[in-house]
């Protein structure tokens, strides 16, 4: 059967080649990227069960970090065994559905992610600039309104991406010299006029990231404002505190996001490798830090985790 079917223009399957030039080392370069995986994996569920099952963290913050954890579950499940796959055991053969299917969910979920962060954000100020108004501004419903809208806007906003390139026409190549199905790799098979699939990859990933950092960006420079005026030391530390971990989280995720981004359209003189391993890091190191920063550094975590055991009698 030839690539290209007499029912269709796009091929049959591409073949993912994972880090080109460094085909050899692949296979141990698999063994930390699965280690982080399994830790992504165990934090974020562990995460999920104790938000779920304990009321006292029905609250906006940890409904936040619940809805942040599910992202990082899809997020590196949707990439991380197709890598696996391909460095351990060669299997680089992808269908062009299930291609499509990865692209979707890696580019709605990190839209989802970065709104989430947004939100957090937004949650950060409130507590720091309006704290006797928190519950009533941010109630429960406001706050499953905001992960709905962010979801709602991923999909609507990725989905065009999807359609557009299952309309195009693709070249005999199929090769992507890269280990999941990224948009602008895809892209660049694809023969004809590119344009329109180039320039809304470029809208979407502008009205997303730079919506999102813009609001992140206002709500802490508000919040640093607010927070050097206090007069206690103790309450400007406990706020700084606060603040530092989600912080923390934003950059491991905005900064590799902003250097795959920016290199698929300018950095043409940066090697491929460099630019595959970085497009990993924003889909695997947030995921595998989030629980561990928010967990160490969230007391009410701890005492879920206490009573999540003691309730199973252990």
């Amino acid at each position: 059967m030839s690539l290209n079917s007499t029912a269709s223009s796009h091929p049959s399957y591409f073949l993912l080649v994972g880090i080109p030039g460094l085909e050899k080392h692949q296979f141990w370069i698999a063994f930390p990227f699965c280690l982080m995986y399994a830790i992504a994996v165990l934090g974020n569920t562990t995460l999920l069960l104790i938000i779920k099952t304990e009321p006292s963290l029905h609250e906006p913050m940890y409904l936040f970090l619940a809805m942040l954890a599910f992202t990082d579950l899809v997020l590196s499940t949707s990439t991380l065994p197709k890598m696996l796959g391909i460095f351990w055991m060669g299997s680089g053969e992808i269908a062009f559905p299930s291609c499509l299917a990865q692209m979707f969910f890696i580019h709605t979920f990190t839209s989802v992610e970065s709104g989430v962060l947004a939100a957090m954000a937004l949650d950060r100020y409130i507590a720091i600039c309006c704290p006797l108004r928190h519950s009533s501004i941010l109630s429960v419903p406001v706050v499953v309104g905001f992960g709905s809208v962010v979801l709602v806007r991923g999909v609507l906003l990725v989905s065009p991406v999807c359609f557009i390139l299952h309309r195009m026409s693709f070249c005999q190549h199929h090769v992507i010299s890269h280990f999941y199905c990224e948009h602008m790799a895809v892209v660049k098979l694809a023969c004809g006029n590119t344009r329109a699939s180039y320039i809304y990859g470029l809208f979407v990933a502008f009205s997303v990231l730079g919506f999102d950092i813009i609001l992140i960006s206002v709500s802490y420079t508000v919040i640093l404002r607010v927070v050097m005026r206090l007069s206690s030391r103790e309450a400007q530390l406990k706020a700084f505190s606060t603040c530092a971990s989600h912080l923390c989280v934003t950059l491991t995720f905005y900064v590799p996001a902003l250097f795959t981004f920016l290199t698929h359209q300018f950095g043409h003189s940066i090697p491929p490798p460099v630019h595959i391993i970085v497009a990993n890091l924003y889909l695997l190191v947030p995921p595998m830090l989030n629980p561990i920063v928010y967990g160490v550094r969230t007391k009410k975590l701890w005492e879920g985790v206490a009573l999540l055991f003691q309730r199973k009698g252990t």
